[in-house]
């Protein structure tokens, strides 16, 4: 007990550190996360299919070939369409993946199971040098 009050800045140091070191597992996360490669695999094997929630400009400079296109603004009012959807993996990316982390909420919210976030987004997947199409 003397060591705790005589080193009290250290210990409380090393009590910060630990849990900041475990935040992320004790948080959980709302959508997982997937690099491109990851997902690259799951699209093949598990015939997963990717959501782009990227803006219109965006879309047309180059996206993942078979992505859809569902802007992240009009995404609560497409959530019918999506149902056919739901027993699918569904990968969602933006230009970084935080409006994809968003809208894998949304999707979570509305009942989808299987929602991953690719990580980095497409500039995660442009750095992995894998393929875009802009038709």
């Amino acid at each position: 007990m003397e060591f705790l009050q005589q080193n009290w800045m250290w210990v409380s140091l090393a009590l910060i550190s630990g849990v900041m070191l475990l935040w992320p597992l004790l948080q959980g996360s709302d959508s997982q996360s997937l690099s491109a490669n990851e997902t690259t695999r799951l699209m093949n094997r598990e015939n997963a299919v990717v959501i782009d929630v990227r803006t219109s400009d965006e879309w047309a400079k180059g996206h993942i070939a078979g992505a859809r296109h569902i802007a992240m603004p009009t995404l609560a009012e497409k959530l019918p369409e999506l149902e056919k959807l739901k027993k699918r993996p569904l990968i969602l990316c933006c230009v970084s993946g935080n409006r994809a982390a968003s809208a894998a909420g949304t999707l979570r919210k509305a009942g989808f199971d299987k929602v991953f976030v690719l990580k980095g987004g497409m500039t995660s997947w442009l750095e992995a040098k894998l393929p875009v199409t802009t038709k």
